[in-house]
């Protein structure tokens, strides 16, 4: 493979990343576009389109295969989604058909959470760990789990959904707790009742999703941002609790927007975590951030498309 080019592509349900790397994983071209939601996916596939014209002359004749980290279940098998929870008009879309005709390249289609445990299982902390599960905590919560050198697959259309994971018999999950939208809510929901706030004068100068402002209130050690980031973390650890149990990963990796709150995040997890686990699961396995940053996915989807044309390393 040496030489050869790959496309990576992270379709999620506020971003949308495509890039060019090669067979090391070096980055060499990058795009990045913010979804419209009411766009639905014909905005995101309008854009695709568009920046393949762009990349034609320059990469894509180059290119061998082109992988894609999808936030939903998919049938990785077929290319097909299942559903977008946060963008319409994916149900039953066959996206790996749609590329082929698009690009004449072949492509390789996995749920997002799968696809960037398998670059962090590669380039990130799955170079000191052989058992890995990844959390993306983004627009939604998922999950996926690199373990022996691969993704691991069950049932189609997808698996290791945590951010789906109940916390309690209510109906309550873990992604309407902790996911970027339902931190949105809780900060905005403070910041209402406390117009006095740090929050709250941090929100004015600037149009920034509520999420975004506990970085700048934590470093100023601000009272309420550090009892919000106290209960997603006790959220995330009784959550981590439960794969622990089931899988005992050797590491847990974060990643997706609210891990670039890194340790101010994964230290409290970390701390919350033992607390919720049977003695002799104990010590926890440790909480890490992702290595791989905001390039988690599209990174991993380029390892997708190499694993995937070697047979004897990845097996469709």
């Amino acid at each position: 493979m040496a030489g050869e080019k790959f496309i990576g592509i992270e379709i999620g349900g506020t971003k949308l990343q495509l890039v060019v790397g090669n067979a090391a994983g070096i980055i060499e071209a990058h795009k990045r576009y913010t979804i419209d939601p009411l766009a639905g996916a014909g905005g995101i596939q309008t854009d695709v389109a568009l920046c393949f014209k762009d990349w034609k002359d320059l990469y894509l004749r180059e290119v061998a295969a082109i992988g894609v980290g999808f936030g939903g279940p998919v049938d990785w098998a077929n290319g097909k989604i299942e559903v977008s929870n946060q963008v319409q008009g994916w149900e039953s879309f066959n996206l790996k058909s749609w590329l082929e005709g698009l690009t004449g390249k072949p492509v390789f289609i996995d749920n997002d959470a799968n696809v960037a445990a398998l670059g962090e299982g590669i380039h990130g902390w799955g170079k000191q760990y052989n058992k890995l599960f990844y959390v993306t905590l983004g627009s939604g919560i998922g999950g996926g789990m690199f373990a022996d050198g691969n993704i691991y697959h069950g049932r189609a259309p997808g698996e290791l959904e945590i951010g789906h994971l109940r916390l309690d018999k209510n109906g309550t999950t873990l992604e309407s707790r902790c996911s970027g939208w339902a931190v949105n809510e809780k900060v905005d929901r403070y910041i209402a009742i406390n117009p006095g706030s740090l929050l709250s004068q941090l929100a004015k100068p600037v149009n920034a999703p509520g999420a975004a402002l506990l970085k700048p209130a934590l470093e100023q050690q601000d009272a309420a941002a550090l009892e919000i980031i106290r209960e997603i973390a006790d959220d995330l650890a009784f959550a981590f609790s439960h794969l622990v149990h089931l899988l005992h990963p050797e590491v847990i990796v974060i990643g997706g927007g609210l891990s670039l709150l890194g340790e101010d995040l994964r230290i409290p997890v970390t701390s919350a975590l033992p607390g919720y686990l049977m003695s002799s699961f104990l010590p926890a396995p440790p909480v890490q951030i992702a290595k791989l940053g905001e390039n988690v996915v599209p990174i991993g989807a380029i390892e997708l498309a190499k694993f995937a044309l070697n047979q004897n390393i990845y097996k469709l």
